[in-house]
């Protein structure tokens, strides 16, 4: 994990580092004259005279004393993250829930009547949301259910949650369900076909503890890795629902901070959701033997 750290955290850095343009003159609000002393102020504050591994190393040392930076207005990173973390948190894991219902309820629903029309519904629904770019979908449902149906805020959070939350979070939902009920309807159909069912069929076990005590509780072993991680991913997706849907959570902070090459900003953000996704994904693999004892003897 360690390694992986360094080398992401290296990668963001670089990245931002890479930028074309001068963050003196961004700071300075683009063609703003300024005094020497005051440049050298600057580029002293933000380590720019430096080495590019020496910034890197330095801003690595803080980022483990819980210190993201500083942006060009002098804003501690770490207070942006901790004010924008809980309008992503609440989104992440709003549509997580939605996701949840929607993706395994239709990929067992599809699973058990292979070959029928809920496995056709299942391809369709899958087809379109793989497909089709999640701003049409928020777009879409923005007009549908905003403006013509008037049941929900189209954007911002006024509301109060979970009535401003509903909307983004059912969109990106929709976007990621797709995926987890392909592969729940795979995984059961694969579990229905293991000889262990074949004999508690023999040994006249009823279709419905087949099912629910035998085939779901093994079908959903690989389902159950593939949710913990893709809740930390639902963090990462939300940046482009966020600035869609007008949330002031981290996917809102980080584009902004894009459009304004705030770059202690957009690393401090991105590094943060890259160690929140390693820690949940280290979770996953601790509670993995938990789950499916047999991982213990591989």
């Amino acid at each position: 994990m360690i390694p992986t750290v360094i080398g992401s955290t290296l990668l963001i850095y670089l990245l931002v580092f890479l930028v074309p343009g001068d963050p003196v003159l961004a700071l300075a609000g683009g063609n703003k004259r300024l005094s020497p002393s005051s440049i050298a102020a600057i580029r002293k504050q933000y380590n720019l005279d430096d080495p590019f591994f020496v910034q890197y190393g330095k801003y690595l040392d803080h980022v483990l004393h819980g210190n993201f930076g500083y942006d060009f207005n002098d804003n501690s990173v770490t207070t942006l993250i901790k004010t924008a973390f809980p309008y992503t948190l609440a989104l992440a894991l709003s549509a997580f829930v939605l996701k949840i219902v929607i993706g395994v309820l239709l990929g067992v629903w599809a699973g058990l009547r292979k070959d029928g029309m809920p496995e056709k519904f299942n391809l369709f629904f899958t087809v379109v949301f793989l497909a089709v770019p999640g701003f049409l979908v928020a777009y879409f449902s923005q007009y549908l259910i905003g403006i013509k149906g008037h049941l929900l805020p189209i954007a911002g959070v006024q509301a109060g949650y979970p009535k401003a939350f509903i909307m983004p979070a059912l969109v990106l939902a929709l976007e990621t369900a797709a995926p987890l009920a392909r592969l729940t309807r795979t995984s059961l159909v694969d579990v229905l076909k293991a000889d262990y069912i074949t004999t508690a069929r023999a040994k006249g076990a009823s279709p419905g503890r087949v099912i629910w005590l035998h085939a779901l509780r093994n079908a959903f072993l690989p389902v159950v890795t593939y949710l913990g991680l893709s809740l930390a991913s639902l963090l990462g997706g939300s940046v482009l629902i966020e600035s869609i849907f007008n949330l002031p959570g981290l996917g809102g902070t980080l584009a902004t901070a894009i459009s304004q090459q705030q770059g202690p900003v957009v690393v401090g953000v991105s590094v943060f959701l890259l160690l929140f996704y390693l820690v949940t994904a280290l979770v996953v693999d601790l509670l993995y033997p938990i789950i499916d004892p047999r991982v213990r003897h591989v």
